[in-house]
């Protein structure tokens, strides 16, 4: 009853959206075409014209040099149906549509885009895998490879809410699958195979999208044949796309998937290696893998700029009489930590003019703290620049020639590691700089860029910290 109940709740919030039925629909016209007993091509050539993407593609496969001997330069949908087959078409329309349905109706959200690319990624695998043998065949193994992820696609795409708690059971350690059983009471697999059944695909699809299992002599060589495919190209696609992992591990757990799959493919597990990792080079992603790191880049500066304004919320929550050296460490650990910075430093200003550090995180900092001091009278270095702006100053390359001429001589002493670094100036009520918030990348982590949104909420923090600043709290400082 559970799992019966959540399915026909997704269904009726895929209705809702509108663009759903017409998917469903297609399928069922596509499926209808290819079951076609008297062999008339018209309906299939029907839903092909439908769609001049969709026109062009088959057009192109039924041109492409595998195909130049049954007479090339074929113009006509019914002659390419004719060349290729029926079922090779009717698979290749399914696989398309499929990913037309989710790419028109992407939300947004970043992670939905990934999930699709993610999904796409294993398709290019599946693709490769099979574009020496049958033709029909391949684009069989295709639908398979994305129908098996299609119940998570569905509840990334039409289940937000639920997905976000699914996501936050994943990344406190509950495995995906359980965390779907968890928040939903069904998994995803048994989500893509209500959805195989309602769009009537072929019971070779549905049993193609399953589980691989080389112990299982029941099932046919075709559906193991089929299921290996698709279950390596998941995997491989998985591999690909996990954040953080050093290349050589990459190929490492690339080759071992290659061991495990290699008899049931019939194929070397060096080629499947090699396969494998060319897609993460580009050589016959589709652009998918490029895509993948783009919208990762575009996550994590999401992921940052959100984790600074928690920062600043929190900061609000303070009391205006709240003791400043807890709102400035506040302050700091923000900073450090959404921008995995080496290390931070708060300047205080004090009553004599002198910025000096008072606070820091990061290794070995608090040996360092008591030779931080500059005065405020001007000088020509970015520190007595950084004091006199009103918004933060990032210094990308803290090691160009003409950058170092502009580092007083304190800072390239006590730091002079740092790669790059923001300064960001907290001003007071009456418009003067009160303080002044360093935070650097050392030359052992990757350089990167801070963009012009992560900067705007730098500065929104380094406002609000100017709230604290009262006379009292200023001594209160001064005396740590």
């Amino acid at each position: 009853m559970v799992k019966a109940a959540v399915l026909d709740r997704l269904w009726t919030r895929m209705s809702e959206r509108g663009d759903f039925p017409m998917l469903s629909q297609s399928l069922r016209t596509t499926m209808a075409a290819m079951n076609n007993d008297d062999l008339d091509l018209t309906g299939l050539v029907e839903v092909v014209l439908s769609d001049f993407a969709l026109t062009q593609k088959v057009l192109r496969l039924a041109n492409s040099a595998m195909y130049m001997a049954f007479g090339g330069n074929i113009t006509t949908v019914s002659r390419a149906l004719m060349v290729l087959g029926m079922d090779a078409v009717g698979h290749l329309v399914v696989g398309l549509k499929i990913v037309d349905h989710f790419h028109h109706s992407a939300p947004r959200r970043i992670d939905a885009k990934l999930e699709l690319n993610r999904t796409l990624l294993s398709g290019c695998v599946a693709r490769k895998l099979t574009e020496r043998g049958d033709l029909r065949a391949g684009e069989e193994a295709v639908v398979c490879t994305l129908m098996r992820q299609i119940g998570k696609l569905l509840v990334v795409f039409y289940l937000d809410a639920e997905w976000d708690q699914i996501r936050r059971h994943i990344e406190s350690g509950t495995l995906e699958a359980d965390a779907c059983v968890l928040v939903l009471g069904v998994t995803f697999d048994e989500i893509g195979e209500e959805a195989a059944v309602r769009w009537r695909l072929p019971d070779m699809i549905r049993s193609g999208m399953g589980e691989f299992d080389p112990q299982d002599t029941e099932q046919p060589r075709q559906v193991q044949w089929l299921r290996a495919i698709t279950n390596y190209s998941t995997a491989v696609a998985d591999v690909l796309t996990q954040q953080n992992v050093p290349d050589f591990e990459r190929e490492e757990r690339i080759a071992e998937l290659a061991q495990e799959y290699s008899r049931a493919l019939n194929t070397d597990p060096e080629v499947l290696l090699e396969m494998s990792v060319a897609l993460a080079r580009e050589e016959g992603g589709d652009g998918v893998m490029r895509e993948i790191v783009e919208l990762r880049a575009n996550a994590d500066a999401i992921a940052r700029e959100a984790r600074i304004a928690a920062g600043v919320e929190d900061l609000r929550n303070l009391p205006d009489n709240s003791s400043l050296a807890p709102a400035l460490g506040m302050a700091s650990e923000t900073v450090l930590a959404a921008l995995g910075f080496a290390r931070t430093v708060v300047f205080v200003k004090h009553s004599n003019g002198t910025f000096r550090a008072r606070l820091g995180l990061g290794p070995k900092i608090d040996a360092a703290l008591p030779k931080l001091t500059f005065g405020s009278a001007f000088e020509p270095d970015v520190f007595h620049l950084a004091i006199a702006n009103s918004v933060g100053i990032f210094i990308e390359n803290a090691r160009d020639p003409k950058m170092v001429a502009r580092l007083p001589e304190w800072f390239r002493r006590s730091f002079d590691d740092a790669r790059a670094f923001v300064l960001l100036p907290v001003v007071d009520e009456t418009e003067q700089t009160v303080a002044l918030l360093y935070g650097d990348w050392s030359h052992t982590q990757e350089p990167r860029r801070i963009s012009q949104k992560e900067m705007s909420v730098l500065n929104e923090l380094a406002r609000e910290s100017g709230r604290f600043f009262g006379l009292g709290q200023m001594r209160e400082m001064e005396t740590i």
